[in-house]
């Protein structure tokens, strides 16, 4: 997917650095993609402790758009 001119995406991960979840602090201290890390990532795909309304309000306050092509 092509970024749209003048805006900036947003990274990987970004939302839960800035808010400094504990897991994502766990994470920071693995190597990525061995099984530690593997297995402290699986938390956030199934046990995530933060909800898509407090990202959803995080990313309006940071300034992001959710745009998707017609």
């Amino acid at each position: 997917m092509q970024s749209i001119k003048g805006y900036i995406d947003y990274s990987r991960r970004e939302y839960c650095r800035d808010v400094q979840c504990p897991i994502q602090m766990l994470l920071n201290k693995e190597v990525e993609k061995s099984p530690r890390y593997e297995e402290i990532r699986a938390i956030c795909g199934s046990d995530c402790i933060h909800s898509t309304h407090e990202f959803h309000h995080w990313l309006i306050e940071k300034g992001y758009l959710v745009v998707r092509p017609e």
